[in-house]
This record gives structure tokens, C-alpha cells and sequence, in this order.
């Protein structure tokens, strides 16, 4: 028992002088909502911590670099679904998301919206897959990266609705919803902060959100499930830390970063990006990622939606 306590003294040390240097926070690239969220988080704590808090832009390969940091509290990784996701489909991945990282929270989450272009036909989703269903193989969603929020959305709208809808890929959201508008395609299903704009001035025609209860980021929009019972899409967002992170350590940076989640400053202008805040417990989201797991590696699986890059 003495030893466990000795052994224990230097992680709650440092948890109660934490930080003594600058913290890096590891995202998306530049632009995109990871690293909008990162940018105003980063703030908040700057200003709790008094020590600057620098968000480092990476792309996908920040998942790996933040996998082979030191388990200190001085690198975090904020990103979303392509943590959980990407095992399912590609292959020899360098990391693994339970065994490389703690959850600390899962901090914004952003419903999806169901869209398509203003010459499609239907202005409710039962209208949408009656025509879909009338016309196999004609209508087509557009979505950018493999296996990214867009993409997996519409391969769950279609095993829900059972449709036939061809999937045209780009290279990335932006692409994707450029393409839409443009009419190169007929739908798409894309986050609500990064599609608001295009469906108040008439470019693009929302038809339903993908949360399970009507959200205040898309006022006025049904459910999907209100018509295909069960569907839920969300883009979720959270902070990671390398594995073996001491406890005192978690239990600290998430005091800290829920801390400023929840302060009215911060919720506002997180809201106003297009995400709104959870601020879960560390559990809370471990849970929430196995059940993510679970549910899209069986669609993945099933679509055989695989990279074979």
C-alpha cells in the first residue's frame, strides 16, 4: 500500500501544477470544423491556464502523431469519427484508437443534414425516397473522403431507406458541396454549420436533420428518423490523449476543457460555428466511441465499403 502511494504522488503532483509549458492541440487541416472548434477551446484555456495552447494542424496523419506522443498532457488530439471509423475501412493502420488513446470528452457534436439540389423533386424526405425508389440507380449523393461523416451517412440512408443511389466522390466536404450546388449531383448529407448559409439563400433545399430530437442549429427542419425510424448521424467531435495518461491527469484536463465548454463566452461561439456542446465524461465517451464502432464497422462491413487503395 505505501509503495502504490509513493508511486501515485508524482502523477497528482503534476496534475496540481499542470501546465508548467506551452500544450499542443493536434486537428484536422486549417479551416475545417476540427480546427475552428480547436482554435476557440484553445482560447478558453489559454486563458484558464495561462500558458499558450497551440493548435497544430495535421490532417490525417495527426491521428498517428498524437498515438506516438508522450503520455504527459502536453499533446491532445481533437478530431472526430475518422478515429473510430478509419480500422473498419483501411487496412495496417499504425494506431488504434482504444488501444493508443484515453478519452477525455466528447466536447461539440454537429446533426447532419439531409440536402438536396433545388431541382430534385421531393421537399420532404418520404417524397425523396419514393423518387429514389421510383428511379434505381438514377439519383446520386455526393460525399467526400472515404469513410468521412458525408460519406457513411449516405450508405446508412440508403441501407435504411433501401434505395438505390450511387455514391460520386470528391475530394473532401468543400468539393462535394460545390459539386452539389453546382447540380453535378442530387443530394448529399453534410454537417449543419458548414450547410446553414447554402439552405437560407435557396442555393441548396434542406429537408430533414440527423438527430434523433430537431435541433436549434437547423430551426424548423424534422428528423430523418421521423421518417426512417432509428437514423442518427451526427459529426461528434472530442478531445484524446496519448494512452497511459495517469488518472489524476484525465481528471484534470477534463475539469479544464468542460470547464470552458460550458462557459457562456465559449458555448456562444461555438453555437454560432455550427456545433453544439456535450461536455461528456471520459466514460461517457469511451462508451459512446465502442457504440460507434460497433455501428459502423457492421454497415462497413456489410456495404463492403473498404478502402482497396
Amino acid at each position: 500500500m505505501a509503495g502504490l502511494i509513493v508511486a501515485a504522488t508524482p502523477a497528482l503532483s503534476q496534475a496540481q501544477t499542470f501546465p508548467v509549458k506551452p500544450v499542443r492541440i493536434i486537428t484536422a487541416e486549417a479551416g475545417s470544423a476540427n480546427d475552428l472548434v480547436s482554435r476557440i477551446v484553445g482560447q478558453g484555456l489559454t486563458a484558464a491556464w495561462g500558458k499558450q495552447v497551440i493548435v497544430d494542424n495535421r490532417g490525417g496523419v495527426g491521428i498517428e502523431i498524437a498515438a506516438r506522443a508522450p503520455a504527459d498532457g502536453y499533446t491532445l488530439l481533437f478530431y472526430g469519427g475518422a478515429v473510430w471509423t478509419s480500422p473498419f475501412i483501411r487496412d495496417n493502420l499504425p494506431w488504434d484508437p482504444v488501444r493508443d488513446f484515453v478519452a477525455i470528452t466528447s466536447a461539440v457534436s454537429s446533426p447532419n443534414v439531409l440536402l438536396v439540389h433545388p431541382s430534385v423533386a421531393a421537399n420532404t424526405t418520404a417524397e425523396l425516397i419514393a423518387l429514389a425508389k421510383a428511379k434505381p440507380g438514377v439519383l446520386n449523393f455526393a460525399a467526400g473522403t472515404l469513410g468521412a461523416s458525408p460519406h457513411l451517412s449516405g450508405e446508412l440512408f440508403k441501407a435504411m431507406a433501401g434505395v438505390n443511389i450511387l455514391r460520386i466522390p470528391y475530394k473532401g466536404t468543400g468539393p462535394a458541396l460545390a459539386g452539389l450546388m453546382a447540380g453535378q449531383a442530387h443530394m448529399m448529407i453534410a454537417g449543419a454549420g458548414s450547410v446553414s448559409g447554402h439552405v437560407k439563400s435557396g442555393r441548396l433545399r434542406g429537408l430533414a436533420v440527423t438527430s434523433l430530437k430537431p435541433s436549434a442549429l437547423m430551426p424548423g427542419l424534422p428528423t430523418l428518423a421521423s421518417e426512417l425510424p432509428g437514423f442518427e448521424s451526427a459529426s461528434m467531435m472530442g478531445f484524446f490523449t496519448p494512452a497511459q495518461l495517469p488518472p489524476a491527469m484525465v481528471t484534470r484536463l477534463h475539469r479544464d476543457i468542460v470547464t470552458v465548454l460550458n462557459a457562456r463566452e465559449y458555448t456562444d461561439r461555438l453555437f454560432a460555428a455550427g456545433v453544439e456542446v456535450i461536455g461528456s465524461t471520459p466514460r461517457e465517451f469511451a462508451d459512446k466511441i465502442k457504440f460507434e464502432m460497433e455501428k459502423w464497422g457492421k454497415l462497413i462491413r456489410e456495404s463492403r465499403l473498404r478502402d482497396q487503395t
